[in-house]
């Protein structure tokens, strides 16, 4: 359950959890979600009270954690500079041509284009070319990360959205929808499969629960190593 508390101009969103237990607890993860575990009949007025009371530590736990969020830096777009595809550099060339197309050819990543001075054009060109190649691996990624699973736990398919996020790799919504960054289809190939049975484990368990934590190392047993390793891709 999703519930939301206003700490001055600041929207808290957190996911209300209740269990046998005699305090409540307040978690905030690395994707800057917001956990809250209170005991069977705690009242939400209640539950709300003791947030805005830890309202200023989870703003902090938030700050912190940020900075090891998405932050893929600015591209001029511009011959030479350096972009990423599934983990490996690529150095960009503009090329002039009668057809806009973009493709890879050894350690470049070649933008042919009906105007190369346009690096508006050459930007949207780019963004698709990563976006098609991203909805093709993500939907790959996704169908052999269940068979992981198995069908006791995940019975079928998600759907999927990719959407730009500024703060997440990818999103589980409560309706079992997968939404994922294109950006990471610059990390690589672990990275992505990292991202995508994270969100799949929340199919199973919707919080970040110790439950969740050893469903998603029986299923990846090295995730924080592609955890780290797609923090540092995108530099």
């Amino acid at each position: 359950m999703l519930e939301t508390v206003n700490y001055g101009n600041t929207k808290i969103d957190f996911s209300l959890n209740h269990a046998a237990r005699k305090t409540l607890a307040i978690e905030v993860h690395p994707d800057l979600t917001v956990n809250v575990i209170a005991p069977s009949n705690t009242a939400l007025t209640d539950v709300k009270e003791k947030v805005l009371k830890r309202a200023k530590w989870i703003n902090k736990q938030r700050r912190y954690f940020e900075q090891f969020l998405p932050r893929t830096p600015q591209r001029e777009y511009v011959p030479g500079e350096t972009h990423y595809y599934l983990g490996r550099k690529y150095l960009l060339k503009i090329r002039t041509a009668k057809k806009n197309v973009v493709k890879l050819k050894g350690g470049e990543l070649v933008v042919y284009t009906k105007d190369k001075t346009n690096k508006e054009l050459t930007k949207n060109l780019l963004n698709e070319w990563y976006y098609s190649h991203a909805k093709k691996r993500f939907n790959i990624c996704i169908e052999q990360s269940i068979e992981k699973f198995g069908s006791d736990l995940i019975a079928s398919k998600p759907p999927l959205t990719i959407k730009r996020m500024s703060k997440r790799w990818g999103s589980c919504t409560p309706k079992g929808r997968i939404v994922l960054n294109p950006e990471i289809i610059k990390t690589p190939s672990k990275c992505i499969e990292y991202v995508v049975i994270h969100e799949l484990c929340h199919l199973v368990h919707p919080n970040h629960s110790n439950d969740f934590y050893r469903l998603q190392k029986k299923i990846m047993p090295e995730w924080e190593k592609w955890k780290l390793k797609l923090e540092k891709t995108l530099v």
